[in-house]
């Protein structure tokens, strides 16, 4: 029997101890050690008997890791990363892959010259329904895309905004939750190449938005809407649709609609509608379901993880990838600050 891989955790919240039940679940890895300074870490660490250290460096040098879950806040994946690469230990990044574009910059840098194995957990990727939406869109069953619909409608507790930064600039649904949907619609159908967007706080009146009409262009010519609001009961979202997430009840609607010239997709409902022949709005539609195969994205990640470590997978997300997400989310902010056009590549080339 072959040995198995040992996977260290970095911070031990709500995702890191996700990613920790998945290792212990796993048949082919195995918990190497925790880093997190907090002492309900350290507790937790202590009832289940496994090393923890307060700082991450301790960690990769003591119990030298065959790779290491990024899961710490935003602003400590940098320089956890490029630790990292020092230590020639590969990772897997929450996403999103840094705090700022010009930071992801760095740490593309640093992995190029390095060569160290990194990958993003935009772990949506994984799952079966945003595989086979792009499966559906790059065999060119919906012909030519021309249009996309992406919702992102539901209403958080009052108690969610108790957190001060929730109230503040930086911490609503835009940076929040919406990098989650430009990634999938991203993955799906290709680069977004300009953005417009008008935001409002007319509901709570605070200083972060609770609502967000986004248009986007795409590279491939589509042209595409989404509407975001954490302040209205409302089916239409992926966590409300996909059913990834047990603790959000499970809706049967759509939250995405990619549209092309030869048919129609809503996801994550996976129905496929088009015309049989004699195309036109006077002719029946016909509704055809698109199988899918059933697996949990998360060990999948955790699988695909493993395999990158080994080397017989190249990461489905990179750090270069993930950093096209992350510059489409500051397009967004900065398009709805400025009221004008913005290219997630102009702000690339600014943060350089």
């Amino acid at each position: 029997m072959s040995e198995k891989m040992r996977i260290a955790v970095a911070g031990a919240g709500l995702i890191g101890r996700r990613h920790i039940e998945l290792i212990d679940a796993s048949p082919d890895c195995a918990l190497a050690g925790i880093a997190d300074p907090s002492p309900a870490a350290k507790d937790y660490a202590q009832a289940r008997g496994t090393p923890c250290y307060a700082d991450h460096r301790a960690l990769l040098e003591q119990e030298k890791p065959d790779g290491l879950i990024i899961a710490s806040p935003n602003a400590l994946h940098l320089q956890m990363a490029l630790d990292c690469v020092a230590a020639k230990t590969p990772a897997l990044i929450e996403k999103p892959v840094t705090d700022t574009v010009a930071t992801a910059q760095r740490l593309c840098a640093a992995v190029r010259q390095s060569g160290v194995p990194m990958l993003v957990g935009h772990h949506r990727r994984h799952n079966p329904i945003i595989k086979a939406a792009r499966e559906t869109v790059a065999n060119g069953k919906l012909g030519q895309l021309t249009a996309v619909v992406g919702l992102w409608l539901l209403k958080k507790p009052d108690d969610y905004f108790e957190v001060v930064w929730r109230r503040e600039q930086g911490g609503g649904p835009l940076l929040i939750n919406l990098i989650h949907d430009i990634d999938n619609l991203r993955f799906v159908c290709g680069e977004i190449v300009e953005v417009q967007a008008l935001t409002s706080n007319k509901v709570r009146g605070f200083a972060v938005e609770d609502t967000a009409a986004l248009l986007l262009r795409f590279a491939n010519g589509a042209l595409g809407t989404v509407t975001v609001s954490d302040a209205t009961p409302a089916p239409w979202s992926w966590e409300l649709t996909a059913g990834e997430n047990a603790v959000y009840p499970k809706q049967d609607q759509p939250c995405y609609v990619f549209a092309g010239t030869n048919g129609s997709l809503s996801v994550p409902n996976m129905e496929l509608w088009s015309y049989p022949q004699n195309p036109g709005w006077h002719a029946p539609l016909v509704r055809e379901p698109v199988a899918l195969s059933g697996y949990d994205p998360l060990a999948e990640q955790l699988r695909h993880f493993q395999a990158v470590i080994a080397g017989r997978e190249q990461p489905l997300i990179s750090v270069e990838d993930a950093m096209g997400t992350l510059a489409v989310v500051e397009a967004v902010s900065e398009a709805a600050r400025t009221g004008q056009k913005i290219s997630p590549g102009r702000i690339m080339e600014q943060a350089a």
